[in-house]
């Protein structure tokens, strides 16, 4: 995408995800929709090319949300870049319907998600690294402006993009335990088909994947049906794997309307949605998966060939490294004492991932940003920043706002209505047209 060197956008997306696609899609409706001036747009990736969890994308794996809660249905269902539009233009509708299933595979799922990032080209840089956000100089009092440094990958250059507003989704951030490093041995789930990708199979003779939560029980059933010959052990925290809660009453805290009762909510109200519905999201298990896992090891037990091993309320201690040889130091919490050594070949920590952070990325403008009293950033109901009267900019946050916006923030679950929030507040803040 060329961007042109004197134009001031009405917003300059950070990251080019799932959720600043689906906002690129949420604009482009509202310019079909009104007369009136459009809302421009422009988007930078510090990716080569588009990508979602490129590296989780197993076979067989399942998306864990409805094919409706896709890129726009929600917001807007008459959408051409819905699942079902998808599906129409890949003439698989009926093929996908005969299938009687309402989680289509991720590989299918990130199809659709590049069949919506092509009709967007014009309005994304990929090779395109966001170094720093800051207010310019020239800025009046009536409109000020942000100029967006942006580093070209490849080439190395920098320029400056001028902008209205800014929305940050950069996505969130490899989680590792403390005390442990990544190399060419020992990966974080994020990296997991590259890595694999790189060794030969016949060097893989026991393989170890720790954590307890999705990812986790996928990339343990993966190695065992990839490494007939090879031990897997699984490292669990927990006392076996927990089902995620996917009951319909459950699932409502991913509605649309959850978002206004966690945001206007007591403290009470917002202590319950996670005290008691965490288990629909964080370190659970498909019941499919589960029970997968456990009839395979049941199976070896009874032939006498045991090679899937749980190794329950156990943590990883130490890792020691010597040439291509990979001790693990584990340490068990049952009587908080034992500790054993085993040696592997490769070692996994499927450990989840920290909440993605904008304040190194806007650096002097965070001094505009107001905190709460545990020192994250205050956020409006449509994603915007509460800044001091210095900053009249929009700086709008696809992810991080767990605190303010609930169990949503980062999913796909809202996704079509949260960017339809943010078009709309773009928009009105813009003073154009209608709403998205």
């Amino acid at each position: 995408m060329g961007t042109r060197e004197n134009e001031i956008y009405d917003i300059v997306g950070i990251g080019f995800g799932p959720s600043n696609l689906s906002l690129a899609i949420a604009l482009e409706e509202h310019e079909s929709n009104s007369s009136e001036q459009p809302i421009t747009a422009a988007f930078f990736e510090r990716q080569a090319a588009f990508g979602w969890h490129r590296n989780m994308l197993l076979p067989q794996a399942t998306m864990q949300i409805s094919f409706l809660k896709d890129l726009a249905t929600f917001r807007n269902p008459l959408s051409r870049y819905s699942f079902v539009s998808y599906l129409h233009d890949s003439n698989r509708l009926v093929q996908f319907v005969n299938n009687q299933d309402f989680f289509p595979t991720r590989q299918e799922f990130h199809q659709y998600l590049e069949w919506a990032e092509a009709g967007f080209r014009d309005r994304v840089s990929y090779n395109s690294e966001v170094t720093e956000v800051r207010l310019a100089a020239e800025s009046a009092a009536d409109e000020q402006i942000l100029e967006v440094l942006v580093r070209d990958t490849v080439a190395g250059t920098t320029r400056v993009v001028k902008a209205r507003n800014i929305t940050v989704s950069t996505g969130l951030v490899p989680r590792m335990p403390d005390g442990m490093e990544r190399d060419e041995r020992v990966w974080h789930s994020s990296e997991f088909l590259a890595k694999y990708g790189q060794m030969k199979p016949e060097e893989l003779k026991s393989v170890a994947v720790v954590g307890a939560g999705q990812s986790a029980a996928e990339i343990t059933k993966y190695l065992h049906d990839m490494l007939p010959q090879a031990q897997v052990s699984a490292i669990l925290p927990s006392y076996g794997y927990s089902v995620a809660d996917d009951t319909p009453f459950a699932n409502q805290v991913f509605d649309p309307t959850a978002v206004d009762h966690y945001y206007f909510g007591t403290e009470k109200t917002r202590d319950a949605f996670w005290r008691y519905h965490k288990n629909t999201n964080y370190s659970v298990v498909d019941d499919d998966v589960i029970r997968e896992l456990f009839r395979r090891s049941y199976e070896e037990e009874v032939a006498g060939a045991q090679r899937l091993r749980f190794l329950n309320l156990t943590r990883v201690k130490e890792v020691k490294r010597s040439g291509n040889d990979t001790r693990v130091v584990l340490h068990s919490l049952l009587d908080g004492e034992t500790e054993q050594e085993m040696d592997v070949d490769a070692l996994v920590f499927a450990t989840g991932y920290a909440t993605m952070d904008a304040t190194s990325l806007l650096g002097e403008l965070d001094g505009f940003c107001l905190r709460d009293e545990e020192g994250r950033h205050r956020v409006e109901r449509d994603y915007r920043v509460v800044t001091t009267g210095g900053l009249s900019c929009g700086i709008y946050l696809q992810g991080g706002t767990e605190h303010t916006h609930g169990l949503t923030s980062s999913l796909l679950s809202n996704i079509a209505v949260r960017s339809g929030e943010i078009a709309d507040s773009i928009v009105e803040r813009r003073g154009v047209g209608e709403k998205v």
